[in-house]
Order: C-alpha cells, then sequence, then structure tokens
C-alpha cells in the first residue's frame, strides 16, 4: 500500500518528491490495494456553477480512470470546520491521497501536520492556502487567481485610460472573505491599476461569499448607499455575484454593460449569455474542467515522480466582440 511505503519514508522526503489530490466521505473501508488509489477529496461546497462543474470534472475522470480504485468525496458547504473533520477521517481511513480545496487560506496547520505524520501526501485543488503551510502541501493544481485580477486590470486600465471624467469610480464584490481568490483576485487587479497610474476611486468593496443571492443583496447596498450615477466600473471576483448584481442594477432601473461597466471572473454559459446580452463587458475565464489533470497528479505521486509546487491550467479573456462565439464552448 502507498501510504505504508510513505511513512517509510518520513514527512520530510515526502514533500520533495510526491503530490496527489482527491475528496472524500465518511464511508468506506480505509486505504488503497494493488488495484488502484483510493484517495481523498474534501470540496469546498457547491455554491456556485463553477464549484459544481468542477465536482463532476474530478468525479467523472476518477471513474473513468482505471488508476484510481476509489474516491471519496465530501461536499463542505463552505465550512472550513466540515472540511478538516473530512481530512482527519481520511487519515482514519489511512486513504492514499487527500486532495484539499480549502474555503480559506488560514487555519490548516494542525491538520496538513497530521496529514504529513501519517504518512499521506496532501494535494491543493483549486484555491490555495497560506505561505507559512507551504511545506506541509506537495503541491496546487488550479488557477493563477493573483493572474486573473491582473488581467481584468488591465481591461480597465485601457478602457479607462481616456476616461474625460478622470478618476475612474470602482465598485468591487469580493469572494468569501479570507479565501484565496478573494485575497489574490483582488491583490492583482488592483496591483495593475496603481502599476499604471490610473487614477481611480475604490467607492465600495464588500464580500458577496460568491453566490448569486449576497452578491444582489451587496449591490443592492450600494446602490441605495452610493446611487449607481458616476459609478463607472463594478468588478466582481465571479460570475454568480456579478449575475446576482445584474439583477438588482436592473431592478433599480439602470442598465448593466452600459450605465455601468462590468467585470466577471469565471465564464460560465450564463455569464457569456449575459454578455452577449450586451449585460456586461469583459470575462475573465477560470477553468473549472481539471479532473483529468488532477488523476494524472495523482498518478505521479504514486509513481514517486517530482512535481512542480504549482500547475496552473490554461484560462484566457474575452470581450464584446468574442462572447457569442465562445458561448457554445462553455462547459458549465
Amino acid at each position: 500500500m502507498l501510504k505504508q511505503v510513505l511513512a517509510g519514508i518520513g514527512a520530510g522526503a515526502l514533500l520533495f518528491g510526491l503530490t496527489a489530490c482527491g475528496g472524500g466521505d465518511d464511508s468506506g473501508d480505509g486505504g488503497g490495494s494493488g488495484d488502484g488509489l483510493v484517495v481523498g477529496f474534501a470540496q469546498v461546497g457547491a455554491e456556485s456553477a463553477w464549484r459544481t462543474a468542477n465536482s463532476e470534472s474530478v468525479q467523472a475522470a476518477a471513474e473513468a480512470d482505471d488508476r484510481i480504485a476509489e474516491l471519496k468525496f465530501v461536499d463542505a458547504q463552505q465550512d472550513q470546520e466540515k472540511q478538516i473533520e473530512a481530512v482527519r477521517n481520511f487519515i482514519t481511513q489511512q486513504v492514499d491521497v487527500i486532495v484539499l480545496a480549502p474555503v480559506v487560506e488560514t487555519g490548516w496547520t494542525d491538520v496538513l501536520q497530521e496529514a504529513a505524520d501519517a504518512g499521506i501526501p496532501v494535494v491543493l485543488a483549486d484555491r490555495g492556502v497560506e505561505a507559512a503551510d507551504e511545506d506541509l502541501y506537495v503541491t496546487r493544481l488550479g488557477s493563477d487567481f493573483a493572474e486573473e485580477g491582473r488581467k481584468a486590470g488591465a481591461w480597465a486600465v485601457e478602457t479607462f485610460a481616456e476616461d474625460p471624467d478622470g478618476t475612474t469610480r470602482i465598485l468591487e464584490l469580493q469572494g468569501t472573505t479570507g479565501s484565496a481568490p478573494a485575497n489574490d483576485r483582488k491583490a492583482g487587479f488592483f496591483e495593475v491599476l496603481d502599476a499604471e497610474g490610473l487614477p481611480y476611486e475604490l467607492v465600495d468593496s464588500q464580500s458577496g461569499n460568491f453566490t448569486a443571492e449576497e452578491g444582489k443583496a451587496v449591490m443592492e447596498t450600494f446602490i441605495t448607499t452610493h446611487g449607481l450615477d458616476g459609478i463607472d466600473l463594478l468588478y466582481a471576483h465571479n460570475d454568480e455575484m456579478g449575475l446576482g448584481a445584474i439583477q438588482a442594477i436592473e431592478e433599480a432601473g439602470y442598465q448593466p454593460g452600459t450605465d455601468i461597466q462590468i467585470i466577471i471572473v469565471d465564464g460560465s454559459k450564463a455569464g457569456f449569455q449575459a454578455g452577449v446580452d450586451g449585460k456586461l463587458n469583459y470575462i475573465v475565464e477560470c477553468n473549472p474542467v481539471f479532473g483529468e489533470q488532477l488523476m494524472d497528479v495523482v498518478v505521479q505521486v504514486a509513481n514517486g515522480e517530482e512535481v512542480e509546487k504549482f500547475t496552473p491550467v490554461e484560462e484566457g479573456v474575452f470581450d464584446a466582440s468574442q462572447f457569442e462565439a465562445e458561448l457554445p464552448n462553455r462547459k458549465f
């Protein structure tokens, strides 16, 4: 069994040479056998179409891959304590590898150390953890969230650089407070605006927790507090919040995409359809369909192959001229 070999190597050596990923529930009898790997996958939840597509991609890839004996899957419902409990259950069950999509960046040190002490490698899928815990996981497979923010920022600079009003007034809908995508998409966006010297005012910035319902509620608060007259740009950290905000803007009697420019991050069918309908202006893609790539990483771990600390997925950007042509290609 892989975990027995890993335990013999020791946690220190493990971190340099091995990697894997997965998700789980409380069922099952334990670790893998010669017939394939048992993988535990602690997923964030099902808060968005992106997350659902990601879960389906990983589950389908594991099912189709004869190198994987079992994928144990846990939906943590955006609750860190549930994720920590799931990881501890995976350790008790002696799975071969653990994949964690952490709901927030902090608070993982103890449970990641427990996995290392048990000789079970951990791979981060999608989101990351704080730098202090870098030695406690093997690799992260997912998006470069800071680069996504930079892409959004580059479009904002290009679009508003010649604004005759002088100062671009911005509203921001952030993702879940403390999560890697929220932190990094914000940092990357304003990094570019500052570096390029775009005059701007961040009028307001609040978390919509990556959901359409909360995105709509926060946008309603923005409109009540600030109005939309004179607001130039809404930067929404994901499609769901952006789509909720669009509904609030329309209900307030404004035209999204015209009265206020809108950037969203993800690239769902619903997001592209809103773009086709003229209700938003720019989409930064965040690709959820990386299940097959993740299974390959799991096998690399089993084979003791070296892996990079971060493995990116391929992603693009789209403006109004591309929305209609790209819509049929959307996977979620």
